[in-house]
Parts: structure tokens; C-alpha cells; sequence
């Protein structure tokens, strides 16, 4: 794509447990046909390896993106193919605070963080911009562009949730990564495909990742088509 006419989503992934969560938001966002520039933070690399067991290198940021979105939910390698999906995907590591989307002059369509662990939420809240995912978030949030927190804990605390309610305020989605059980799940992938397609839906972004309430009781007992 010219670089002129690129307009990323800004995806930030925190150290929060829930790395699946951010596989399905970058598979569903590259099925989409959207452009990703990715944010992987220090504390996430950590989560990352303990879930995956992968390793997330900046030197080698492609070859382990590739591994780590081909992987379920149920930790089994080369669940989804991937191959020739990443090519719309630029990636910045966490301490570049020189990065594109530093900046509110590089166009971004928004940001969603996925998972944000309850620093991240609190640092974005504050306004802090310690990394490369606070600062993009900050700057998401002065020039008024959509930013989407799928938040990750329990239980939350008081200040986390008076944190909570300034995103809100300052016009962030905040959305928990809690899982619903009326699209019929059978697996663990369509628990957490839930929760990736709501984040998508607040983003604006098409998808099929869940069957959607049809306002029939026991929709979800019957097959899909």
C-alpha cells in the first residue's frame, strides 16, 4: 500500500495474561484487510512466553509474529494459517519513543490495547508515556481518534476502576475482556474470539468471530450455516 494512503490500527499488547486476546484482534483485523502497526511491550514479552512459550524478538519480530498468530487459543502450533498475512504489519518496539505513531501527525485510524494489564490502564489514564503503548495511547487520545482498552484483571480495585472512568471520560471504549456464553461456545477459541470480535465491533471493524444475538432464545443451540 502507498504509504500515503496507509492508515494503521495501532495494536498495543500489555502485560496483561491474555496474549490469545491479541492473536484474534491482529488475525481479525488482517482478515479485515487492515494495515497493524504493532506495539509489544516489555512486561507482555514476559506473558507472551509463559502462555505461548514463545519468544517475541525485535530482530526477529516477523518469524515470531507468524508463530505466535498461527497458535490457538488451546496452544496448539499452526492452528490458523497466517503465511503471506503479515506483509501489511509494521512493527515498533516499546522503547522507540521516536516511533511513527508517537506522534499525532502519523496518520492512525486509533488504537485498541489488547489486553491492558491495570498499568497500562492506570499510565494512560494519568497521561504517563513511560513507552512507545502509553505514549501512542495519549496521542490516540488528544487527537481525538478511537481507542478501545480491553482490560484484564479481577477483581479491580477502586483507584484501578476511577481509572477506568477517566479513559471513559476523556472518550476511550473500555471494554473488559469478559467472555459471553450466548454465541454457543464449544472451545476455548470462541470464548476468546468473543471477546476479540466486540473489540473489533467497537473499532468499527468487520468480522464473523462470533455468532451475534438474534433476539431468539436458544439461537445458539441451533448450527451454524
Amino acid at each position: 500500500m502507498n504509504e500515503e494512503q496507509r492508515r494503521p490500527w495501532v495494536v498495543g499488547v500489555s502485560g496483561a495474561s491474555g496474549t490469545p486476546y491479541a492473536a484474534a484482534v491482529l488475525r481479525g483485523l488482517l482478515a479485515a484487510g487492515e494495515s497493524v502497526d504493532l506495539v509489544v511491550s516489555r512486561a507482555s514479552r514476559l506473558t507472551l512466553l509463559d502462555e505461548t512459550g514463545i519468544a517475541f524478538r525485535d530482530a526477529h519480530w516477523r518469524e515470531d509474529l507468524a508463530v505466535w498468530l498461527a497458535r490457538g487459543a488451546d496452544g496448539k502450533p499452526d492452528t490458523f494459517d497466517v503465511s503471506g498475512g503479515l506483509d501489511d504489519v509494521r512493527y515498533w518496539p516499546a522503547g522507540d519513543l521516536a516511533a511513527g505513531p508517537s506522534s499525532g501527525s502519523y496518520a492512525v485510524k486509533g488504537m485498541l490495547i489488547v489486553p491492558a494489564s491495570t498499568a497500562a490502564v492506570a499510565g494512560v489514564a494519568l497521561g504517563l508515556s513511560k513507552d512507545l503503548l502509553q505514549r501512542v495511547a495519549s496521542v490516540t487520545l488528544k487527537e481525538r481518534r478511537p481507542l478501545v482498552v480491553a482490560v484484564r484483571e479481577t477483581p479491580l480495585n477502586g483507584q484501578t476502576l476511577k481509572h477506568m472512568v477517566a479513559l471513559d471520560e476523556a472518550g476511550a471504549v473500555v471494554l473488559p475482556a469478559s467472555p459471553a456464553f450466548y454465541a454457543g461456545a464449544t472451545h476455548i477459541q470462541d470464548l476468546v474470539d468473543f471477546v476479540a470480535g466486540r473489540v473489533l465491533d467497537a473499532a468499527g471493524v468487520p468480522h464473523v468471530l462470533y455468532r451475534r444475538w438474534e433476539g431468539e432464545l436458544g439461537g445458539a443451540l441451533r448450527p451454524a450455516d
